[in-house]
């Protein structure tokens, strides 16, 4: 049985593999709200503004891609945290997306970044 949480973290997975990674604008409808509040000073609200933002991005960074290291799923919220990598040389960026969830639609989003450092204090990795 798929309990609430999972297909909470299903969502985000497949959002990830099927927009991000895939680079398809056109799977957006099947993820995100019209109206998808946005928290990232970069990004406006809507899903119509995601994609504005989306489509240069993909083409600059066409080889770029994400790597979830975890999901946690409480009530309607999914934290993503994740690596992404410009291409497969990049060390990447240390990423913590948190998704607010309803009606099986992203509907509002968080996120905090940080590019990962040649070298660590303590060893150990990001993500």
């Amino acid at each position: 049985m798929t309990t609430k949480l999972d297909a909470h973290k299903t969502l985000v997975a497949d959002f990830y593999a099927k927009v991000w990674n895939a680079k398809n604008l056109g799977a957006l409808a099947d993820f995100v709200a019209d109206d998808y509040i946005q928290h990232n000073p970069h990004v406006g609200n809507g899903r119509a503004a995601l994609g504005a933002f989306l489509g240069p991005m993909f083409k600059a960074v066409p080889e770029g891609h994400f790597t979830i290291a975890r999901l946690i799923a409480d009530d309607d919220l999914v934290v993503a945290h994740t690596l992404f990598q410009a291409n497969a040389d990049d060390r990447g960026t240390a990423v913590v997306d948190v998704y607010r969830i309803a009606n099986g639609r992203l509907v509002e989003h968080w996120d905090v970044k940080e590019a990962v450092p040649e070298t660590s204090s303590n060893g150990n990795p990001m993500v």
